[in-house]
């Protein structure tokens, strides 16, 4: 088909070099983002007197009657056009003749494409949002149910101190949430139109910008045409957030594949979540875990790859930036089915709370609180220490934990451990000692909780 732009030139471009340029194939994918931004278009030249109201009605009509037939499957989208505004154009003026030929007036597809990609990304952004908010609907409930289950807390993948499933829980929610508050601050920094800014330098006609970009939700017009049609920041900024989402999401992976490993068992994954081995029959394999953190990789690629795309363009627009659009599209698909299922998965996963109360008292999670415990009764903190080091040795030899440890193998070590040890070194006082806010003490995140619960209900 001849090319909107076909003016200026005496031959059909060659069929290879057509393919090559065209982006059809998936800039369909904004096809109601280009209608909607082509109908604010329309009602703006109406009203700045450049179109007649009859012309608007005429447009508007047909453009709601393609958007129609296209979500009703009886008209198709294929490579015929060279992309989506060529698409939408074509068939407007195949349908109500010349008046769709005054579509384009005072605009440029630089300016119409880069509208296209921030409403699309708006709406897509807006729907990791709210994922992300089902997902802390579902952390929150665990901490809810949690406050009083023990385990243990660790650092270099060593058990370190007790802690509550509650209080790791929570330190996930924290992760999302600030993630959250990352794609609100692009959403705000981003939602400003571009349309009017033509193919970099403006227009001569009058148009109202600002009154196109209150038709669209935007909170204005942006204020330099050449960056407008230039400008791939706030994709750069998307992406940046939905790979910080997904590190979280693997780490949180990392984390239930190990506790559902047989050494550990601090979990039970959904069968509905897991799959089973072709031939050793006895496994259960955490795969939407493993997928999704397989996945963090090819979100992050997006990333490089468009910053590496971006890094020596002049101003103003450059085909090279039609490279945005399929990593940024898979980036969202990806992160998007990866937030879903990992919710699906950790709603219906099942803690075994007695294993990891356990695991908690059988890894000297305690040892730093009987070192407290003698710097309690006179001890200095380095004398303390080094007692306590000889008691978990002592242990290790005998097989056994601290707390089941006689009084007298206790003094044997130490003349000033006495009876008020074993309540002191005991997994509830020494979570619920722990007072301050953002500690493990179930006070301290009742508080949380509590603020938790207001965020998401604001």
């Amino acid at each position: 088909m001849a090319q909107l732009w076909g003016g200026r030139f005496t031959k059909e471009t060659d069929k290879l070099v057509y393919n090559f340029n065209a982006s059809i194939s998936f800039d369909q994918k904004f096809f109601k983002q280009d209608i909607s931004g082509s109908m604010a278009h329309v009602k703006m030249l109406s009203k700045q007197g450049i179109l007649t109201e009859a012309e608007k009605d005429q447009i508007l009509t047909g453009l709601e009657s393609i958007l129609n037939d296209v979500e009703a499957g009886k008209l198709e989208i294929t490579d015929e056009y060279e992309d989506i505004h060529s698409f939408v154009e074509a068939n407007l003026i195949d349908r109500i003749g010349d008046a769709g030929k005054k579509l384009h007036t005072g605009r440029s597809r630089n300016d119409q494409v880069a509208l296209d990609m921030k409403l699309y990304t708006r709406d897509e952004l807006c729907e990791i949002n709210d994922l992300l908010k089902e997902l802390l609907s579902v952390i929150l409930n665990i901490m809810e149910e949690n406050t009083n289950t023990y385990m243990p807390g660790f650092t270099h993948l060593q058990k370190a101190q007790p802690i509550t499933l509650a209080h790791h829980m929570g330190a996930y929610f924290e992760m999302f949430k600030r993630d959250r508050m990352r794609l609100d601050d692009i959403y705000e920094r981003m939602n400003y139109c571009p349309l009017g800014s033509g193919a970099l330098a403006g227009t001569t006609y009058p148009l109202d910008r600002d009154y196109t970009a209150a038709l669209l939700d935007f909170a204005g017009p942006t204020l330099n045409s050449m960056d407008s049609v230039a400008d791939r920041d706030y994709l750069i900024e998307f992406l940046s957030a939905m790979s910080t989402i997904m590190m979280h999401l693997s780490r949180f992976c990392e984390e239930i594949i190990i506790w559902n490993s047989n050494e550990y068992k601090f979990v039970e994954i959904d069968d509905a979540y897991s799959t089973g081995s072709s031939i050793m029959p006895q496994k259960k394999n955490p795969d939407i875990a493993e997928l999704v953190r397989g996945k963090t990789g090819r979100v992050y690629g997006a990333l490089m790859s468009l910053l590496t795309t971006m890094k020596g363009i002049p101003l103003a627009y450059n085909k090279d930036m039609q490279e945005d659009k399929e990593l940024t599209f898979d980036a969202i698909d990806t992160v998007k089915g990866c937030v879903a299922l990992f919710t699906g998965m950790l709603r219906t996963i099942k803690f075994n709370k007695e294993i990891m109360e356990v695991s908690a008292m059988k890894g000297f999670t305690n040892a730093t609180d009987a070192a407290d415990y003698l710097v309690n009764h006179g001890v200095p903190f380095r004398d303390a220490h080094g007692i306590i080091g000889q008691l978990v040795l002592y242990c290790i030899e005998k097989n056994t934990s601290i707390d089941k440890l006689s009084l007298e193998e206790l003094k044997a070590i130490s003349p000033v451990f006495d009876n008020d040890i074993y309540d002191a070194v005991s997994l509830e006082t020494c979570v619920n000692k722990r007072m301050t806010i953002g500690a493990p003490g179930p006070d301290a995140m009742k508080e949380v909780i509590k603020i938790n619960k207001s965020y998401l209900e604001d």
